[in-house]
């Protein structure tokens, strides 16, 4: 009798952890995209912060082209999503890197920019 129930029981219970993951993986896909997306919010951080210091250092020794220098310095696909600016004359120099963050998650096209600044003194 208790082998039938045991067997009754495990009969019956086909296919339910396929329906489980199923019921799992979309909710596992979205937390992957938003972790994916957090990185590359940080790496676009990252980015903006060495191409403002490249262009910083450029023009800080005076060889101008500081916004192209800044770009070189970066990724190329970060690069092309980049505006570098510069201010401050006269004995200090600050670079301001804007880089777009990129958006993997469907239906969020917007996630802002990523800003960062390098002062340098300037070299005679």
């Amino acid at each position: 009798m208790r082998k039938r129930i045991l067997r009754l029981r495990k009969e019956g219970d086909r296919g339910q952890t396929a329906l489980e993951y199923v019921g799992w993986i979309p909710f596992l896909l979205l937390i992957a995209l938003a972790a994916i997306q957090l990185g590359l919010a940080a790496y676009a951080v990252q980015q903006a912060g060495t191409g403002a210091r490249a262009a910083a250092r450029s023009e800080s020794i005076g060889n101008g082209g500081g916004g192209q220098a800044g770009k070189e310095a970066m990724s190329d696909w970060v690069a092309g999503r980049t505006q570098i600016d510069r201010s401050g004359w006269g004995e200090e120099v600050t670079m301001t890197a804007r880089v777009t963050i990129p958006s993997i998650i469907p239906g969020i096209d917007d996630f802002g920019e990523a800003t960062r600044s390098a002062t340098m003194p300037v070299t005679d």
